[in-house]
């Protein structure tokens, strides 16, 4: 198991602190979620690969250019 070493600012650091605490983990065990987390975010290379492969796939202007109304919203 890799121990990498890195630096952190000072407000970097508290605010890491303060969150591990508040999930109740360890620094460690902190980084290796918010590392995993990020790989996890990424997709893989064969689906980015898959980007513009439908030719026909309306284009974003295409989208835009229908003349269909749009959804009323909901108060908040």
């Amino acid at each position: 198991m890799g121990q990498p070493t890195f630096h952190l600012d000072d407000e970097l650091e508290k605010r890491m602190t303060a969150s591990a605490k508040a999930m109740k983990l360890s620094k460690s065990k902190w980084i290796a979620c918010a590392i995993r987390e990020k790989l996890m975010a990424e997709w893989p290379a064969n689906v980015q690969e898959l980007a513009g492969s439908w030719e026909d796939f309306p284009t974003l202007e295409e989208i835009r250019e229908t003349k269909q109304r749009d959804v009323t919203r909901e108060a908040l």
